[in-house]
């Protein structure tokens, strides 16, 4: 009885094994991508009392480096449109303002669909509006809709530092194209 136990025993450690070491993963979880996103800005702190909701797009490349580890590079665009201001009483008029951030970064999945991202980089603003330094950590998730194809949803804080820092919660829903 002991030596069919122990047989037993031996056996399932070995299916366990084999079955352990195939990929369970998606076709369309793996391999390098390339993303394209709708972008919303949701204005916190300072920026919030001079602009409202921003909106833009973004381009982001994402490739692997490990099992569950991938580096990105993204470049965007996003638009803030002023609000109604007043400084010390007068009135100033809207500014409406755009920015291009442009970073690089890591995405770590915890689960196959499920990761978080961290990234640095710089921020562009146009009109003059000089640059800041931007990161942005996240989370997100990727729905497999293809074989190499997929539709990623991500939230994230944003920061601009420059004299202070402009901030924002960002919400992005993007389609990723295997490559």
């Amino acid at each position: 009885m002991k030596k069919l136990f122990l047989l037993t025993a031996i056996a399932g450690v070995f299916a366990f094994s084999s079955v352990s070491a195939q990929s369970k993963k998606d076709p369309a979880m793996n391999g390098a991508k390339l993303s394209v996103g709708a972008e919303f800005a949701l204005p916190m702190g300072d920026l919030k009392d001079v602009s409202k909701l921003g909106f833009g797009g973004s381009l982001v490349y994402i490739a692997p480096i490990a099992d569950d580890l991938k580096f990105t590079a993204s470049a965007g665009y996003i638009n803030f449109s002023g609000k109604d201001f007043t400084f010390m009483g007068q009135q100033l008029p809207k500014v409406n303002f755009a920015t291009i951030p442009v970073k690089a970064g890591l995405r770590y999945y915890f689960v196959e669909n499920f990761y978080g991202a961290a990234e640095l980089g710089a921020a562009f603003g146009t009109k003059g509006r000089g640059t800041a330094f931007a990161y942005s950590p996240g989370i997100g998730m990727e729905f497999p809709v293809a074989d190499k194809s997929s539709v990623d949803l991500g939230v994230r804080y944003e920061g601009w530092s420059k004299n202070g820092t402009s901030s924002f919660i960002g919400i992005r829903a993007a389609f990723n194209f295997g490559l």
